[in-house]
């Protein structure tokens, strides 16, 4: 058996960016920087109000309320008109709303005696809180100035970063492309969701499973594939996904037995398999084909229990695909020190991954509370725990027996 991580640099190894393209920010939610962000504009642009109210000089006001001063006018938000606050005056504003040159501050209209809401302009306020300099202020460039760096290549872009993105004047971003990945179950005893079974036929959940981590991660899922456990049938599945894929991921068929064509097709086509001291997802494969346009297709062929599928997945498939996307490898696992529940029985001499629910701790400075979905741990046949899977503990080689209360690394997934 070779380790984990002599395996998960075997994979990543194999990895190549991809290309990138330009894309319209309605465009680009969950895609890859493929470069630096500046900022076109300072944020915010102009000086403006936070509230709707009064703006003023802090330095006009008596030291005690209420005092009423005259309203020049109205700023209504959008306005670009420079307006200007003499000594003694109020300009009624709304918020967001240019700053009057002489104001310094801005009386919420709560604190005034005008209704909040659609009223005329009145010529006169009466102000009931004494006001300070800059309140409710808020100032050009406070948040970004002009050239600041802004986002860094290799940030994922989320609703709020492609928001940011905007609000320093792009309209379009460079992204990696997003991996196309094609999916490929194998088994002749696998039938499609809610088909009948009969006899020995189980669901092919793992497909189902790939799917929807595949969404998560931001790809495109190109083919979804079930194939008959024939070296013919899978052979033909594997070379026409690579004509059209980034990424080829297979489940099942990479064992011992006797019916486990994936390890005999992929060997003809430079798949390298292993046995990984890990446990689940002991078998393993990965490799490289040529399609024919030229383009590298990275497979990698994982075992046919789905707890072994969930765990593989995050372990060397999320790697492939960051890297794939301009992104380290090395940096997709944040591990984070947990509580164990329970106590429960590892495997000496492997990795063991044990799907937990992480509950967020009670109290500040206490570790987050993890307890195994199962009874049965680890065990790589137990689909429906999953559902309550939120990380992976990760127990080292060299312990065989977790204690109850101990402190253990988990991984989020």
């Amino acid at each position: 058996m070779i380790s984990v991580d002599d395996y998960f640099h075997q994979v990543t190894s194999l990895t190549h960016t991809l290309p990138t393209r330009i894309l319209p920010i309605e465009k680009a939610l969950g895609c890859v920087l493929a470069c630096d962000i500046h900022a076109r504009y300072a944020v915010p642009p102009f000086t403006n109000s936070s509230m709707d109210g009064f703006a003023m000089r802090s330095q006009d006001t008596p030291e005690t309320p209420p005092f009423s001063l005259p309203v020049a006018g109205d700023i209504p938000a959008g306005d670009s008109t420079e307006y200007v606050c003499e000594a003694g005056q109020a300009w009624r504003i709304m918020t967001g709303a240019r700053l009057p040159e002489g104001a310094d501050c801005v009386v919420k209209v709560e604190d005034t005696d005008q209704p909040a809401g659609i009223a005329p302009l009145p010529s006169e306020v009466q102000i009931h809180r004494v006001p300070c300099a800059q309140q409710f202020v808020r100032h050009q460039g406070e948040d970004v100035h002009v050239g600041d760096m802004v986002m860094r290549a290799g940030t994922v872009l989320t609703p709020s970063a492609l928001s940011a993105i905007v609000s320093v004047g792009h309209a379009d971003v460079q992204v990696y492309a997003r991996p196309r990945v094609t999916v490929i179950s194998t088994g002749s005893e696998l039938r499609a969701p809610g088909e009948p079974l009969e006899g020995a036929q189980i669901p092919d959940s793992n497909a189902t499973l790939l799917q929807g981590l595949l969404a998560r991660d931001d790809c495109e899922l190109v083919g979804m594939k079930r194939c008959a456990d024939t070296a013919v049938s899978f052979r033909k599945v594997l070379l026409e996904a690579a004509q059209h894929s980034d990424i080829i991921i297979t489940s099942g068929g990479v064992s011992a037995g006797a019916y486990d064509f994936v390890k005999a097709v992929g060997k003809q086509v430079d798949v390298a398999f292993h046995r990984v001291a890990m446990q689940p997802g002991k078998p393993q494969g990965c490799g490289v084909l040529q399609a024919r346009d030229g383009h590298r297709v990275i497979v990698t062929t994982l075992p046919g229990n789905p707890v072994s599928v969930f765990v593989s997945y995050h372990m060397f498939v999320r790697p492939v695909i960051a890297a794939l996307t301009g992104r380290d490898a090395n940096n997709v696992h944040h591990r984070l020190a947990a509580t164990a529940a329970q106590g429960w029985r590892s495997v000496s001499g492997k990795r063991q991954f044990v799907p937990v629910q992480l509950n967020d701790p009670q109290h500040a400075g206490e570790t987050p509370l993890a307890t195994p979905t199962h009874v049965l741990g680890s065990k790589s046949h137990l689909v429906v725990s999953l559902t309550f899977a939120n990380a992976l503990a990760v127990i080292p080689e060299d312990v065989d027996l977790v204690e109850q209360w101990s402190i253990i690394d988990v991984i989020r997934v």
